[in-house]
Formats: C-alpha cells, structure tokens, sequence
C-alpha cells in the first residue's frame, strides 16, 4: 500500500486570500509551499515533499541551488534592474556561455519561453523576404500562452473560446516528413519544432526526422525553429537536446531551468538570422536583467563544475531501471520514454488521480495529455531520494486499478 504520513492541508488564511484576491486561472493543489532544498520541499504545515517535478521543470539545480542564491544575493546588493540602452557585462558573458555550448550565435533575452517564441516567430517573418510569413509547427507542441506561441501550439484544447487566432501556422503530425513537405509554399517561412515534446508527452523524434526537417529546410529555403524551452539547458544530458541529433537550428529558443528558477528566457540565432532583428524592431523591458544574467550565469557554471550533464544522463538510467519493468509487468502501463532527465510514463487509462495519490504519500509528479506521468527531475538529486520517490510513485502505479 501507498502510506501517508498527513492528509495535504492548507491554512485557512491563504485560502482565504487567494479566494479574495487571486483570479482562479489554476487549479491548485490544497498546500502552500514555503521553503524548498534540492529535491525536497515543505509546506507551512512543516510536512515535508520530494519533488520530481521542481518548478516544473524551471529548477533544474533543485530548489534554491546555493551558487544561484549566492549570485542572486551578491548582485541584488549591486544593481537589481536596469534598461536594454545599456551595456550591462553580466548579460554580454551570459551571452557568450550560451553561444560557445550550442552553435555560435547572438542571444537576445526575455523573461518566459512564451516570450522567446514570439521572438523567433517575428524573427521568422522579419528575416524571410515577402509573401513569407508562414510557419509550419507540429501537432502535440507546446510553444506558450501568449497569441502567436498558442497559434503555434497545434493543440485543439489550447484555441478553445479565443479566437481567431493569429494566422499563418499550418500544422504536421510530429515526426511526419512527407506531411511536412506537402504544407511547404511560397509563403512559407519556417518550420518550428521541439526536438523532444514535453508537455506533448515526452515523445522522442523518429530517427532522422530532425535531419530531415533540416535537409527540407536547407531545399526550400526556410528557417529550422528548435523549441527547446524544456528540453535545452543539460536536462537530456547534453547542453541541448538536438545535440543528441547532431542537428543545427537556426533559430533555438530558451526558458525554464535556463536561470535556475529565476524568470528568463532567451532566444539564440545565427548571427546572419540575428541581424534581421534590427534596433527598434523588438523588446523586452526586464528581459536580460542583471539578476537573471547572474543567475544563468551561475547555473550554467554549476552543471559543468559539478559534471551534471553526465549525472543526468545516470540519473536517466537509473529511473529506467526502477520504471521500465513495469511496462511488462502491468497491461495499462504501456511505454516508457526518456531522454536523461526528460521521463514520460504512459499509461492506457487516465493518470490525473496518480499525482493526487503521490501528493498524499509525498511525492510531488506531473501528469500530461491525462495518461502520461511526466518527471522532471533535478540533476542534483541524489540516488537515495530516486530510490524513495520511485518506490512511490511504483507502489501508487501498481494499486492503480485497485
């Protein structure tokens, strides 16, 4: 059986707050997280959690990695935020960190992957030479809220009750090349892609369909858009994901774990696209702030100094060992995907009610697309605590049907 050790309470007075002055856009989880350390987390009842889904998938140095705060600390004493009409040197070798570990091109930066993808989708259209405008993405992406990322994202669920949305986006089914091909005009600008999907569900690209994106883009003139605002900053165990493709974007887009839990993002391009993005042209009034540029400079020194590409590719292993047996050993679990730190569990049944089951027991996952559990979780976890979460969440899987 599945124990817990406390019913998941909320105080009355957060509650309150929230049902007073909060619009009610998500639906929550009745616990109020108030401290976090790596893997775990407390709630203001002092009950303690481990996280296989911290921040969801922002904090990929775990809660409150030390470099970060000790960065955070040191450059709120200095300077907090100061506007784009100034040279600030900490987004300059923020830059540069990211050029050198992927494929040696200008940064521009921004706040949210949402807003990274508006950058690539005006950057798309402002690089291409009229009538292009057009840019085919693929269904069961996920590019953001805002108009053009949601337009982008090729999810029914996402559109309802907004339109009309912004046009140009023709949608593929993931990993169809002759589909692709077949939606490719002489209004076509680009094609958007993640190299892995996350919120789609974990799903891996067939073997060759992001070189064969390339090969398309390359024949028909077209920019090639990686998405990899989950997948990018180390989580599959490289810098980035298409780098296990041996695939080069022209334009790469960036968030989540790429500050270590701070709010950033970023949009990187050749530095041929990039001139296209002229002064005047785009903004974003906090995008690249010192904090951020201290705190994504921070993180990405952290995973090397602590080799924490290679530890999460181990730590990918070692879920496939505690996870993959129950694929033969339960009918309803039917596949195991993962990519280092990237892990989607799917089921034949509707998933939803794991995550509550796991909250009770103290284990904090993720379902998506309703029957797949999506972990991920820190580099810096450490095998004791897989070991505990796993036994969780494998004793919730196999009571399921019961």
């Amino acid at each position: 059986m599945v124990h817990t050790t406390a019913t998941p309470s909320l105080s009355t007075t957060t509650r309150q707050l929230f049902d007073e002055y909060v619009i009610p856009n998500y639906g929550r989880f009745p616990v109020a997280l108030v401290r976090g350390a790596g893997s775990e987390v407390w709630d203001d009842q002092g009950r303690r959690y481990l996280d296989f889904f911290p921040g969801w998938g922002c904090n990929l140095l775990g809660h409150c990695a030390a470099p970060i705060v000790a960065a955070l600390t040191e450059q709120a004493a200095q300077l907090i935020h100061v506007p784009n009409s100034w040279y600030m040197e900490a987004q300059g070798r923020w830059a540069q960190l990211l050029s050198e570990r992927s494929f040696g091109g200008q940064a521009f930066f921004c706040n949210s992957g949402a807003e990274a993808n508006e950058a690539a989708i005006k950057l798309a259209r402002l690089h291409t030479p009229a009538p292009r405008y057009k840019i085919i993405t693929f269904t069961g992406g996920f590019h953001g809220r805002t108009f053009a990322a949601i337009t982008a994202t090729a999810q029914p669920k996402y559109h309802a009750d907004i339109g009309p949305l912004l046009p140009g986006f023709n949608y593929a089914p993931f990993g169809d090349l002759a589909a692709v091909e077949a939606l490719i005009d002489d209004e076509t600008a680009a094609i958007m892609v993640e190299p892995i999907q996350g919120e789609g569900g974990i799903r891996l690209p067939p073997a060759g369909f992001l070189a064969g994106l390339r090969q398309l883009a390359d024949q028909h003139a077209l920019l090639l858009i990686f998405d990899e605002v989950q997948a990018g900053c180390g989580r599959t165990g490289k810098w980035f994901a298409h780098q296990h493709f041996g695939v080069q974007p022209d334009i790469m887009t960036l968030a989540k774990s790429l500050c270590g839990g701070v709010p950033g993002g970023a949009m990187l391009a050749t530095k041929e696209v990039a001139a296209s993005l002229r002064p005047g042209m785009h903004a974003a009034t906090f995008g690249g702030n010192p904090l951020a540029a201290r705190a994504g400079i921070a993180t990405l020194e952290m995973i090397e100094q602590e080799h924490l590409l290679d530890r999460a590719t181990d730590l990918g292993e070692a879920f496939r060992a505690r996870l993959a047996p129950l694929v033969d050993e339960l009918p309803y679990v039917k596949e195991l995907r993962y990519c280092g730190l990237m892990i989607g569990l799917e089921l034949s049944l509707d998933a939803t009610r794991l995550v509550q089951t796991c909250l009770e027991a103290g284990l904090l996952i993720n379902c998506t697309q309703g029957n797949v559990v999506r972990l991920l979780p820190a580099m810096t976890l450490t095998d004791e605590q897989l070991q505990e979460g796993c036994h969780i969440l494998c004793q919730a899987i196999r009571e399921f049907e019961h």
